[in-house]
């Protein structure tokens, strides 16, 4: 009986791994007003290191975002072509065996969303006005609390345990990724 429980155990663990890596989280998407469509409603097209539970003071920081040439050229349109490539080759990419490679990878997920959060963060500020900006700055600041929140609730399901921290930065990188799709259909023109 204790065999069985304990095969069960890892089978549990190895399938939320699993998940995780893909970006599915038992954690339903947060309710959106009506104008913002969900991340999951856009048309998607085919196309490091240990993460700790503290949020680094360089993500998503107002004041650190430069836009790149080619992102300030694109159009929404485009834009959302390109966040689907990214997600694309998200899902398309190998899938590790261990809880280490595992959280590797969802670092390395997170990290590069959060990179192409600030990318659009920089480009609206081109883009809005100063009130808008003012605005979005608020509603930006207050997602970041909420992202990180939501990731500490979701990795205590496993606290004490080697999924905890995996759950924990599965879960930043998944909001990230639907933060960047939000901002692209709500704000860029």
């Amino acid at each position: 009986m204790k065999n069985k429980r304990m095969v069960s155990t890892v089978i549990l663990t190895v399938s939320l791994g699993i998940l995780a890596v893909c970006g599915n989280t038992s954690e339903e998407p947060s309710a959106q007003s009506d104008d913002t469509p969900n991340p999951t409603q856009i048309e998607r097209k085919p196309h490091s290191d240990n993460a700790s539970n503290e949020t680094e003071e360089t993500e998503t920081n107002p004041s650190n975002t430069e836009p790149d040439q080619e992102s300030a050229e694109l159009t929404q349109e485009q834009y959302l072509k390109k966040l689907n490539e990214m997600e694309e080759a998200d899902r398309n990419g190998e899938v590790g065996t261990t809880t280490v490679e595992l959280e590797n990878q969802e670092t390395e997920r997170y990290e590069k969303w959060d990179v192409e959060l600030n990318r659009i963060y920089g480009l609206l500020k081109e883009q809005l006005s100063s009130e808008q900006m003012d605005q979005l700055r608020e509603e930006q600041r207050a997602w970041m609390e909420q992202r990180d929140e939501k990731a500490k609730k979701s990795s205590l399901a496993y606290q004490g345990g080697s999924m905890e921290s995996l759950e924990y930065v599965a879960t930043q990188a998944s909001l990230t990724r639907e933060r960047c799709y939000e901002l692209v259909a709500k704000y860029m023109k």
